[in-house]
């Protein structure tokens, strides 16, 4: 019955297996070296978890706090892909169905990827099981629950997953999706400011929501039974499946290619092409003439083209400013400071979004193209140089985005906090380009622009950003730790100008590095980005 999955599980084993070991050996550490830390804190996490829920004396703790970590864990596997805008591993349909295989198995296996999603809560949910089943106060049946749990979760990835991929693919559907994320995010705010922050516990603790998912869960993986739970619990994974299955269907029968959006939405149908965009992609000649010009106009008009950069590039400036407006709205002085520094964190998260196509794999969107780096007589470093001068270009012109409706909508934002928030952005994705120049060649991946969304090959991204990040921010945290130990506006000065002399000096470093690993490993990096997309996209 599963031959056909089995084969298509070989062949994409195959295809990794005689593309890591052989011709992308750095590149494998690499991302084994990333994921032991990755995952390695989940780890730790999920054998606390495991410790609290072995201890027989911790029941009514436990009783109170599951259905929160439960609902923190749906919430992981289905809000974070989207936040992150990466989907994990999922299967190219384009490839298989002209062969006779099944439906149904394309769905177990599409259901079975889901996991790529979230791992991270498969670590933490076995940490508890474990925990729940050496407690000698739960029935030995009881943890076995999770399972039913972790059906759920995975049906409801599913269909999200096909439901965003099918509107992200549509014409004119793209932005308007974005815009209800941004709605979406909005919510948790409006809770929070209508029925204060006791109706925020009381949802989080599962209260008057007694047949919610994870509050069921929860009470089944206590020892709890009771047939009306177990039923409401089957329920919700019979609609959880009915809706992954029913999207499976429609992404089935949907071409992407009929409602693919061209980006030359705004061109007049004689072929003339608008002045507006002409100008943005010309300036860069202009300014720094050929070679590294025309090199900038390229990236630029490659990236402006990409469903998926467009989609991170709007999510910064609209969806970050509703993710982090609750978090200044506390009372008090914690209030305050996050409210004098919501420019700020605004600006850095979307830096966080941009960092994959800008940072971590500047040679991805060039594909096969990129060989010709090699051949044409124009230093590896100029190519570089164009494309983080591409990223600076587009990074500033977020933040002048965030900073202009912050100041349309009057948010507290003066002259001096947006100046210190450009000058944070710079030197924070100095460093980010240190590290993505090295990560660039050392870890090369062929990405696909018309893809909205990451598939699995981003969440080795992901762990390089989570990684990554903290490490880019600590020069700009020691500039805003000198202005609170000392109170003064100068020593933040001279921190952040020393922060910033440092950041020059590793990103001088890092080109060098990277220039050199390039030209020992141009054969691997040609082969790694003229790689074909696979029957599972990863």
């Amino acid at each position: 019955m599963w031959n056909q999955a089995r084969a298509i599980v070989w062949a994409q084993w195959k295809t990794l297996r005689n593309h890591f070991p052989r011709s992308n050996k750095a590149g494998l550490l690499f991302s084994l070296a990333l994921g032991a830390l990755w995952y390695g804190g989940f780890g730790f996490l999920s054998i606390s978890l495991g410790i609290i829920m072995a201890d027989s004396r911790e029941i009514p703790t436990i009783h109170n706090v599951l259905p929160t970590v439960l609902l923190i864990a749906f919430l992981y596997w289905q809000v974070v892909p989207v936040l992150m805008v990466s989907m994990g591993s999922s299967l190219d349909l384009k490839k298989l169905l002209p062969y006779p295989i099944p439906h149904t198995q394309l769905f177990g296996i599409e259901v079975l990827l889901r996991v790529t999603t979230g791992f991270e809560v498969l670590i933490v949910l076995t940490g508890i099981g474990v925990g729940l089943s050496l407690n000698p106060r739960v029935p030995f049946w009881a943890p076995v629950w999770l399972l039913p749990f972790t059906a759920f979760n995975l049906f409801c990835s599913a269909g999200i997953r096909d439901l965003l991929s099918r509107l992200l693919g549509r014409k004119g559907i793209r932005e308007i999706v974005v815009f209800l994320l941004v709605i979406a995010a909005a919510l948790p705010q409006l809770i929070f400011r209508m029925g204060g922050f006791p109706l925020g516990r009381r949802l989080f603790a599962g209260e008057h929501f007694g047949f919610a998912p994870w509050t069921t869960a929860a009470q089944l993986v206590e020892g709890n039974f009771a047939w009306s739970t177990a039923a409401a619990l089957l329920a919700w994974i019979a609609i959880a499946y009915a809706f992954g299955r029913g999207q499976f269907e429609r992404g089935l029968r949907f071409d992407a290619a009929a409602a693919a959006n061209p980006w030359h939405v705004f061109a007049r149908s004689s072929g003339r092409r608008s002045p507006g965009l002409e100008l943005l992609y010309s300036w860069p000649g202009k300014l720094f003439g050929d070679p590294l010009g025309a090199l900038i106009e390229k990236d630029l008009r490659t990236l402006a083209r990409s469903a998926r950069f467009r989609l991170v590039f709007i999510m910064g400036f609209s969806f970050g400013l509703l993710v982090w407006l609750p978090f200044t709205l506390g009372a008090g002085r914690n209030g305050s400071f996050l409210s004098e520094r919501y420019l700020i964190l605004v600006s850095l998260y979307s830096l966080l979004l941009l960092s994959d196509p800008l940072f971590w794999n500047v040679f991805g969107f060039d594909r096969s193209a990129a060989q010709l780096y090699f051949l044409a007589p124009v230093k590896l470093s100029t190519v570089l140089l164009g494309k983080n001068l591409t990223a600076i270009f587009f990074v500033l012109l977020e933040v002048t985005l965030i900073a202009g409706i912050c100041t349309l909508l009057r948010f507290p934002v003066s002259a001096v906090q947006t100046g210190e928030t450009f000058l944070v952005s710079i030197v924070t994705a100095l460093f980010l380009m240190g590290i993505g120049n090295v990560t660039s060649v050392y870890n090369p991946r062929a990405v696909n622009p018309a893809k909205s969304l990451r598939t699995a090959a981003g969440s080795r991204a992901q762990a390089v950003l989570m990684l990554a990040f903290p490490l880019a921010l600590a020069p700009v945290l020691l500039a805003f730790a000198a202005r609170y130990a000392f109170d003064s506006e100068l020593a933040f000065c001279y921190v952040l100008l020393f922060a910033g002399a440092l950041a020059f000096l590793f990103y001088r470093i890092s080109v060098e590095s990277a220039i050199a690993t390039a030209t020992r490993r141009r054969e691997e990096i040609i082969a790694a980005l003229s790689r074909g997309e696979m029957p599972i996209e990863a």
